[in-house]
């Protein structure tokens, strides 16, 4: 599989995303459902704490993709939908840092919304992963 980032401008790559990827070759692809800071057992976890639920709902995108033989290196789309889009800005590095890590910046659309399934959470992560 072969990657190539488009981007016109370079104030994305700056924010940690591309504006757009191609993907050429042999491929599989990954559509995961939305993670959300849920425990193993389906109960909802850190209720108030939007760091925490990003970092967990990174764990749970992670534990999907590993299921596949992926990693977030293989994240080639990631829709954030939140509650609260200037709280999770505050703590947009707890996501930057960890796509980061794995040297990845996928496209990427944030979008706020009235609620989630689940009242207490306050951000979901929906990815799009290539191999």
């Amino acid at each position: 599989m072969e990657r190539t980032t488009v981007n016109p401008v370079p104030w994305s790559v700056e924010m940690g995303f591309n504006q757009g990827e191609i993907v050429s070759g042999q491929t599989r692809t990954l559509y995961c459902s939305g993670q959300t800071a849920m425990s193993g057992d389906g109960k909802p976890q850190h209720s108030g704490d939007m760091a925490a639920q990003v970092a967990l709902s990174l764990d749970n995108l992670e534990a999907v993709l590993s299921e596949a033989g992926m990693s977030l290196a293989n994240l080639v789309r990631l829709n954030v939908y939140t509650t609260d889009v200037d709280l999770l800005f505050q703590h947009y590095g707890v996501l930057a840092s960890r796509l980061g890590a794995a040297g990845v910046a996928p496209t990427t659309t944030m979008l706020g919304v009235t609620r989630l399934a689940i009242p207490d959470l306050m951000v979901e992560l929906e990815g799009t992963a290539v191999a």
